[in-house]
């Protein structure tokens, strides 16, 4: 076998996403692609700003001489810098550029930052639904994963979260926005999971980070503040990218911040910086280094994605659907009809539509639907929702 065990074990229990995703292309290239409505993947369909065609254009007209070459593995100091004001801006906290590494995404960031954090055996805390990669980056690094459940409306289950806590932990993981319900954290959940790891370090006797997975931080909605780690938690670490706020998911530029108050920063971005660099990211790409740097207060139209949450959600619950509704990202994560998740996303998958079942976040019983489409998906997948539903 070319491919080693491990490796084709975590085939096996791989991405959901990625499997309906390609599921999809089967079924257009039979079905054609006018009658297949995609639902599956978290692909935005909107393009990037014009600030960043803009901005795409005059480097591309005007080269600066050297841009492509290597630079400081932490990333150009005037895009850390710039990335640190707004970080200052929104949190109130004096943030500088060193607090700032830039990487390959936010995936590229989260395995930064466990690689740096993580010894053999230590435990990343994450709560259901999670985005399933997550197990496979702390495994990466010696690490393994353990699952607080949710409570009402999907959000932390303080208990579970009490229990998850233990001796070897070392991380504990947020994803708010989140990704498949679209829930918001707020404050006071913040402030729980805040008192929650202070009490674990006290009975444990070691340091554990929060760390918050915000790629979809910027597309809220309903005029709601985001609670940011850093206004709660010294030991906070910000992981991030631009792929939906900046609808570049493909171009893979995000970074991670540190809390200027964090008494180890330096230690910690030192870590940090090597760590990008030994795991072969060696720096973020350079071109998108230079483009970002200027785009640090822009995003794609937010209000679209917006009317695009109430369309769904409405149309939903007018056949019959139940859902929380989402305060944020671009997901929807309704309740099955019946309990098997996988059997009724294959009777909507008959039907034209596509959708992931929700154990593939950790939480059978629901699927999620991914609503960055353009308007006429959204419209052309309701009557196979209408159908599904009449079918049962």
């Amino acid at each position: 076998m070319a491919v080693s065990s491990k490796i084709q074990s975590a085939m096996e229990r791989g991405s959901w996403i990625r499997r309906m995703f390609e599921e999809g292309a089967a079924l257009k290239a039979r079905l054609g692609p006018e009658n297949v409505f995609d639902l599956s993947l978290g692909n935005p369909v909107m393009e990037p700003p014009e600030e960043f065609l803009a901005g795409l254009r005059r480097l591309a007209e005007t080269p600066v001489p050297g841009m492509h070459r290597y630079m400081p593995n932490a990333g150009y100091p005037e895009t850390r810098a710039a990335v640190a004001a707004a970080l200052s801006g929104g949190t109130g906290l004096a943030v500088t550029g060193d607090e700032v590494v830039m990487t390959c995404g936010a995936g590229g960031a989260l395995n930064v930052v466990m690689k740096t954090l993580l010894d053999p055996g230590d435990e990343v805390v994450i709560f259901a639904p999670y985005f399933v990669e997550y197990f496979f980056y702390a495994d990466n690094h010696g690490g393994t994963c353990r699952v607080v459940e949710p409570g009402e409306g999907f959000l932390p289950d303080m208990n579970s979260l009490e229990r998850a806590l233990g001796e070897r932990t070392r991380i504990v993981l947020i994803n708010s926005p989140n990704n498949p319900t679209g829930v918001v954290y707020p404050r006071i959940v913040l402030d729980g999971i805040v008192d929650a790891i202070r009490g674990a370090q006290r009975r444990h006797g070691r340091e554990i980070f929060l760390v918050s997975d915000e790629p979809y931080r910027r597309i809220i909605y309903d005029g709601l503040a985001y609670p940011d780690v850093f206004t709660s938690f010294e030991q906070g670490i910000v992981a991030t990218s631009h792929s939906k706020d900046l609808g570049l998911p493909g171009e893979r530029i995000g970074h991670i911040a540190v809390h200027p108050g964090y008494a180890g920063r330096s230690e910690l971005v030192d870590g940090l910086v090597f760590s990008n660099r030994v795991l072969g990211f060696v720096n973020a790409p350079a071109l998108m280094q230079r483009l970002i740097a200027d785009l640090q207060g822009a995003t794609v139209d937010v209000a679209l994605y917006e009317a695009k949450r109430d369309f769904m959600w409405e149309r939903l619950r007018d056949l019959g659907y139940e859902a929380v509704r989402p305060q944020g990202a671009f997901y929807l994560f309704p309740r099955s009809p019946i309990e098997d998740d996988v059997r009724f996303t294959e009777l909507l998958r008959d039907r034209g539509v596509l959708v992931v079942p929700g154990r593939g976040f950790g939480i059978p019983g629901h699927f999620r639907i991914s609503y960055c489409v353009d308007d006429a998906t959204l419209e052309g997948s309701l009557g196979g929702f209408a159908d599904a539903l009449s079918a049962l």
